[in-house]
């Protein structure tokens, strides 16, 4: 069952993708600037199947992948293909669900690192509900909207996500591991026009969560019903803060709740589209942080945002070249300085 993770203390990490086409490069870029709360990058420029969705589609029943498209063959019984998930499930058995080199080439380098004295090693896969929504079936449905496929696909990403960290800590030592579910398809909470019931939302997080055994997070870089998010009790809630702080504190008092039982909250307040971040200096947007710590320490004690803070880009950065995302994770890990030694907090 998954947990929470211990209190960041403010650190700085990162947030999926990077624009890298080297996995080394990547992961000694990764390294060097977050030691204490690492992340495994995905490179989606590196090769299409090292973007989102396919990055994790490896084991999909009845996958197609046709001009650069990723598919849902519904013309071909598949029930044997998803039985096998469902037993899989049911009997932990998440062997046959790994990730390789052509598809997590990042991921597959940082497992040669040895990372025992960092707090946290951090990963992402793809949720179910941006999984299910962005692959059709042969009607160009999303398969998100077939109840049956929906189940199959949380109880698929669940094998994955523990292969994942179960690699994390056998292959690399660390001694907590975080899983960030990739959902920017849960701005579609409460749409109209691209619906997303949140019933099968809850129940896709409920599978995962049941055989995850350290944190399960969530990542959304869009406007979304945060209180149905805090209500899943996500180890992490990674947002764009940069855009949609304003938004996200429309809850603060459910915020608060959230960070009072142990749920931590990654502020991406700094942009990860380069055009944007060049607008910007450190100084800028530590000021943009330091309002938002302001605004919910009116109601909240700041040990306590502080302790649950954790400092990110707003995204994945993957239109930058190398040094732009370099100046992005930067300056990350320079708000996460400022305000560590300004409040001389504890190490994680």
């Amino acid at each position: 069952m998954a947990k929470m993770i211990p209190p960041p203390c403010s650190l700085a990490t990162g947030v999926g993708g990077l624009p890298h086409t080297d996995p080394k490069q990547a992961c000694d870029d990764v390294l060097a600037l977050f030691p204490d709360f690492p992340y495994i990058p995905t490179l989606p420029n590196r090769a299409l199947l090292e973007g989102i969705v396919f990055n994790d589609s490896e084991q999909l029943p009845g996958r197609v992948i046709r001009e650069d498209r990723l598919l849902f063959d519904s013309t071909q019984d598949q029930t044997a293909a998803m039985e096998k998930v469902y037993m899989d499930f049911v009997e932990g058995d998440f062997a046959g669900y790994g990730l390789n080199k052509d598809y997590a080439s990042a991921f597959m380098e940082m497992l040669t690192r040895n990372l025992p004295s960092a707090c946290v090693l951090k990963c992402q896969v793809t949720g179910p509900v941006t999984f299910g929504m962005q692959v059709v079936d042969a009607e160009k449905r999303p398969i998100y909207y077939d109840n049956q496929l929906a189940d199959v696909l949380s109880k698929m990403i669940a094998l994955k996500a523990r292969w994942c960290e179960n690699a994390m800590k056998e292959q690399c030592g660390a001694k907590e591991t975080l899983i960030v579910l990739n959902e920017p398809y849960l701005a579609s909470l409460g749409s109209s026009v691209v619906p997303v019931d949140k019933d099968t939302v809850k129940a896709g997080w409920e599978d995962i969560a049941s055989l995850v055994q350290g944190g399960l997070g969530v990542h959304c870089c869009s406007n979304t019903d945060w209180e149905f998010v805090m209500e899943l009790n996500p180890a992490v809630i990674s947002l764009d803060a940069y855009a949609t702080a304003k938004e996200f504190l429309l809850y603060s008092n459910a915020v608060i709740s959230y960070m009072e039982r142990g749920g931590v909250v990654a502020w991406g307040i700094v942009p990860a589209e380069y055009k944007i971040f060049a607008t910007e200096t450190v100084d800028s947007l530590y000021e943009k942080y330091f309002e938002i710590r302001t605004q919910l320490c009116q109601k909240m004690p700041e040990k306590l945002f502080d302790a649950q803070s954790l400092i990110t880009p707003s995204c994945g950065i993957r239109f930058a070249d190398q040094e732009g995302s370099l100046a992005i994770m930067r300056a990350a890990a320079e708000i996460s300085h400022r305000i560590r030694a300004e409040k001389n907090l504890p190490a994680c």
